[in-house]
């Protein structure tokens, strides 16, 4: 009797995640044991939607895979993520954000310690500043209103995923955009990528 090939997991994530997840993916050959899904990155700007949003994603892939893993931080919902997980039986990545994950929670609580005002980029948040932030916060019809979005931060700093010169230019040049000071941190992909290998290789 041939043997049945087991089923692969499915992975809920953030948009903001893509790009990195699908270059984990590829780079291991996660292909066959982790499928990927991914809600709108610019629900960071509503979180409200992302609860439900990934309740309707378990509940579809429920019937299809054995074991479903969410790469989302708390992004803002208050909890509620939390509990929807609970109720439907998956699990996410731990910590609150990406710029914890991606840094690592003892890095990130010590750049807490030393600033508290800090405002993080990663490399996503790098490339679609302008979309997500700039106008997301209304500063394209506004700009006269940066100086109070942005009045509690310092520092700005630069969670690189990749090396690339000219991401860390275009960082360096919203700090600047700010008036605030510019650090840079390649953290690489951090504890996404051992979360990712922990969800690839879950049993079933």
């Amino acid at each position: 009797m041939a043997e049945v090939a087991a089923k692969p997991n499915l992975l809920i994530a953030c948009g903001a995640l893509a790009q990195e997840i699908v270059a984990l993916q590829r780079l291991n050959h996660w292909e066959s044991r982790l499928e990927v899904t991914c809600l709108p990155a610019i629900w960071h700007n509503t979180p409200e939607k992302i609860p439900e949003g990934v309740r309707q994603k378990i509940k579809a892939g429920k019937a299809k895979y054995d074991r479903i893993f969410v790469a989302y931080g708390d992004c803002g919902t208050g909890g509620q993520l939390d509990e929807v997980l609970k109720e439907e039986g998956a699990e996410r990545i731990e910590g609150p954000h990406c710029y914890e994950f991606y840094s690592g929670k003892a890095v990130f609580e010590k750049m807490m310690d030393d600033e508290l005002g800090t405002f993080f980029l990663t490399d996503y948040l790098c490339r679609h500043f302008d979309r997500l932030i700039w106008k997301g916060f209304g500063l394209d019809r506004r700009p006269d209103m940066k100086d109070m979005v942005f009045e509690h931060y310092k520092k700005l700093v630069f969670l690189a995923q990749i090396e690339d010169a000219g991401l860390t230019e275009q960082a360096r040049e919203i700090a600047r955009r700010l008036g605030l000071e510019f650090e840079y941190r390649l953290t690489g992909y951090g504890e996404l990528a051992t979360f990712m290998a922990e969800a690839a290789d879950a049993t079933h």
